[in-house]
């Protein structure tokens, strides 16, 4: 590889300002955009801005940027999409160009912000990087408890993105026995974000030995817990334990893993929403076994689960009727309305067979790199450590939830994608 790169200026700043604003600015809608569900945000202008300032330095490092295979599979992902998108519009005829291309544009934007994050932690020589991404990810989990109780207690507006009306920045209010939502477009946005990020302050408690940094990391672990019960997200209660298991296992804390796990247990029993949430499951499976209290959805048997419902009644069925009208690529982007409750049904329906299969090959390609590095108990190790178990959490999270079309929960995701992969390319190039 060669020994001298190009500097990106103010790129601290940029990267700074993203982990910072993609999380906590509420999506209000700078520009409307007719027939669709996505305006153009502040945050967007600020994601363009970044790009422009990172162009040249990603230009000039290209070839070592495509000799990952991760970079490589995104940008077939993309390529794919693309196809998807004029397959769509030209041959099924099944989307309108300028909405499926808004849909196309949108998941470039996302999955650019991997190819920043990667080229910052490639060209940057600040050995505290790590420690100062952990900072700002605890300042900004303060913020998202403060709003969730503002929320809570305050009257706090609520933006969401739930339908049509809501999406113009229709401000609401937080009502007893509802989801926090925090800063964020929804429930299921704020708990999968916390899947994302919890598991790293566990880890960096147990890696750091300073009384200080540990009492502050653990009072914002204890915030990360009550989010996490108030947005009541069955799926993503379970995605989580799962993602600190695994972290804490690759970091060899195997005697911290079962004190995190009680204490989880013990938390998330004591929510009222949770035990409602996971009761209804087990209703709902012993009406089914007793074959009683049944509804009808589109002449199919459904039973008294409203997302359970939602999902196998209507949202999975019509991905999979795009999938059938055009296998290999799909209807396109937006061609199946706003949310199927599934992305890998999703990706299948607008994109095929082909859009699918390249969506997963990233994550495939993704834990071969995670497979190269060598974990010591430092706060480097932590976050990678971290993001694994994450990764894989939500992965399962994607199962039941369009997760990676959530665009703060995407944004960040991606970025720190981006940072981690750069993280360990630039050990194995050091």
């Amino acid at each position: 590889m060669q020994k001298k790169h190009s500097k990106i200026g103010f790129g601290k700043f940029l990267v700074t300002a993203l982990i910072i604003v993609v999380p906590l600015f509420q999506k209000f809608p700078a520009i409307r955009i007719p027939g669709i569900y996505v305006a153009i945000r502040l945050e967007d202008f600020l994601i363009l801005f970044t790009l422009l300032a990172f162009l040249i330095p990603i230009l000039k490092n290209l070839k070592n940027i495509l000799e990952e295979r991760i970079s490589r599979s995104i940008l077939l992902f993309l390529g794919i999409g693309l196809l998807s998108t004029l397959s769509g519009v030209y041959l099924t005829q099944s989307t309108a160009l300028p909405i499926t291309f808004l849909h196309l544009f949108r998941r470039i934007e996302y999955l650019s912000l991997f190819f920043v994050g990667f080229i910052y932690f490639r060209l940057n020589k600040e050995h505290n990087f790590i420690q100062y991404i952990l900072k700002l990810l605890l300042v900004v989990n303060l913020f998202i408890l403060l709003y969730g109780l503002g929320e809570m207690y305050l009257n706090f507006p609520v933006i969401i993105t739930q339908n049509e009306e809501y999406s113009k920045g229709v401000a609401l209010s937080w009502i007893p026995g509802s989801h926090i939502n925090s800063t964020f477009a929804g429930h299921y946005d704020l708990a999968s974000y916390l899947v994302l990020t919890l598991p790293f302050f566990i880890n960096a408690f147990f890696v750091y030995k300073e009384k200080t940094s540990k009492f502050i990391i653990a009072v914002s672990v204890g915030f990360g817990f009550w989010l996490l019960s108030v947005a009541v997200s069955r799926i993503s209660v379970v995605a989580f334990l799962i993602s600190t298991t695994i972290a804490l296992l690759l970091m060899k804390k195997q005697k911290e893993l079962v004190v995190v796990g009680i204490i989880s247990v013990v938390i998330f029993g004591f929510s009222p929403g949770l035990r409602e949430r996971y009761g209804r499951i087990i209703e709902v499976v012993r009406e089914k076994i007793s074959l009683v209290s049944i509804v009808y959805a589109e002449e199919k048997v459904v039973f008294e689960d409203r997302s359970t419902s939602i999902r196998l009644a209507v949202e999975w069925p019509r991905a999979m009727r795009a999938f059938y009208k055009s296998p290999f690529l799909g209807t396109g982007y937006s061609s199946i309305t706003l949310a199927t409750d599934n992305d890998y049904l999703r990706a299948l329906g607008e994109t095929g067979i082909l859009g699918l299969t390249s969506f997963v090959l990233i994550f495939i390609n993704m834990f071969i790199v995670f497979k190269k590095y060598t974990f010591d108990q430092t706060i480097d190790s932590a976050l990678v450590a971290s993001f694994i178990g994450s990764t894989v959490g939500i992965l399962i999270t994607a199962i039941f939830i369009d997760i990676f079309e959530a665009s703060k929960f995407a944004l960040t995701y991606w970025l720190l994608a981006g940072l981690v992969i750069g993280k360990i390319s630039k050990n194995q190039y050091d």
